[in-house]
């Protein structure tokens, strides 16, 4: 690069005062800069610095060589239908992405540089006539604030700029689709971008969109109604269900139905402890399936869960370590936490579900209630940049709750979330079949 873009010109053309040696170069990036310690970052970037004698200035030409990963559809955020394109490392090609889908000159792009010691470029992305100003001011603040001598990753991001330091609770979305990044911007948020990583964080956020997936809105609205549904089901067995299994076999037993009693009894009938400690056996035994499963490579990882789905559930029946009951128990928790489709807060449901299970082992069916309001007032306390976490349920507004438990038609959805405050609240028109609706045809 460095022949073609400098000594090739420099040959073929006669080098005098009417020339300037950055005349000559055809490089389209390149810098004068009097001082090389003040420069010295572009040297570690893959730049050359040419020196010519008698001039004071100095010229860097970029002449890095770089590697790009192929643009292929994130292995965690798989559709049926719809866009398989993702992000990939590099930040210059996942900007070129997003304004080849966001052609219009609102989309604003601020680049900064965060780390002590080794810098990497983050770029803040946002609709500017959307978008509101005190947000993204907010955002860059926080951004600017990082004092750190390497960021690693988008985690470390997250964790410094969030609300709550201490929620569980993932308060920025992550993700590598850039058609769920451009719709997110359409509603009036705010996407960070860093060099070196495909993953981008969508902010402010609330907890409905963590269940939603692209896949809602490429098949009919009754459809993608029902999977949202099944996912928020899935929620609740996912974090209540082994804790339910807990209070009703040790304290609220009555509860069963009569037909249930005597194989439960059974069930538990050689177990030699109680059903607290079987269900935290069984709990951790799934957590290191899905551990192994996860860092093993994949024709591996999918031996190990047949494995310990198959061989070791089987086992320690007949062992009389563990009752069928709570096999079957353990089982639907595992499935009912895959449903949620951000691993984010599927990570968050598999750590809630043991605070459930102590408290149920000591205070019963009330220990599962008590659990349930403790978790619905840390959610309505937990803000993401200053904005309600359950929003659009609290605060209610009843106009934002058609795109959350439920996803009503595309062409009633015409107006932005209020949480956002954005500038312009109406999204679009009604469909051409609710005007001639309206017009009583």
């Amino acid at each position: 690069m460095l022949e073609q873009s400098f000594f090739v010109p420099l040959s073929e053309e006669k080098y005098d005062d009417r020339y300037s040696i950055e005349d000559l170069i055809t490089s389209s990036n390149k810098k004068v800069s009097s001082s090389i310690s003040k420069e010295a970052n572009l040297l570690t970037s893959g730049f050359a610095v040419i020196l010519l004698e008698g001039h004071p200035d100095l010229l860097y030409v970029n002449v890095g060589l770089f590697f790009d990963r192929s643009i292929e559809e994130p292995n965690n955020e798989k559709i049926v239908r719809g866009s398989h394109e993702g992000l990939v490392e590099s930040l210059f090609v996942n900007l070129n992405i997003l304004r080849r889908r966001a052609q219009t000159p609102e989309l604003s792009i601020k680049k900064t540089k965060i780390g002590n010691k080794l810098k990497r470029e983050t770029a803040i992305v946002y609709m500017h006539d959307i978008a509101d100003p005190e947000t993204v001011t907010l955002i860059e603040d926080r951004i600017k604030d990082i004092s750190s001598d390497l960021v690693i990753s988008p985690g470390f991001i997250g964790e410094y700029i969030q609300d709550g330091a201490y929620s569980p609770f993932p308060q920025l979305l992550y993700t590598e689709r850039p058609d769920r990044i451009i719709s997110h911007l359409l509603e009036g948020r705010i996407v960070i971008l860093t060099d070196g990583s495909p993953t981008a964080l969508i902010a402010p956020i609330s907890v409905f969109a963590f269940f939603q997936s692209p896949d809602d809105y490429n098949v009919h609205f009754i459809l993608g109604s029902f999977y949202r549904v099944i996912r928020f089901l899935s929620l609740a067995i996912a974090v209540t269900l082994p804790a339910l299994y807990i209070s009703v076999v040790a304290f609220n037993y009555e509860i069963l139905p009569n037909p249930l009693i005597l194989p439960v009894k059974n069930s538990l009938a050689n177990i030699p402890y109680p059903p607290l400690i079987e269900a935290l056996i069984m709990e951790f035994t799934i957590e290191l399936i899905r551990e192994a499963g996860v860092r093993l490579p994949s024709p591996i990882g999918q031996t190990i869960g047949i494995v310990g789905g198959l061989v070791i559930g089987e086992a320690v029946v007949n062992a009389g370590l563990v009752s069928n009951m709570m096999i079957i128990v353990v089982a639907l928790t595992a499935i009912a936490s895959f449903v949620i489709p951000s691993p984010e807060m599927n990570s968050v449901v598999r750590v809630l579900r043991f605070p459930f299970m102590f408290l149920s082992a000591i205070f019963g069916i009330l220990g599962v209630t008590l659990a349930s309001m403790l978790l619905i007032i840390h959610l309505c306390k937990l803000t993401s940049f200053g904005r309600s976490y359950l929003s659009p349920i609290a605060p209610f507004r009843l106009k934002d709750m058609k795109d959350t438990v439920i996803r009503m038609p595309v062409w009633l959805l015409n107006t932005r979330p209020l949480a956002t405050k954005p500038k312009e609240l109406k999204q679009q028109g009604y469909s051409w079949w609710w005007r001639q609706r309206e017009k009583g045809k």
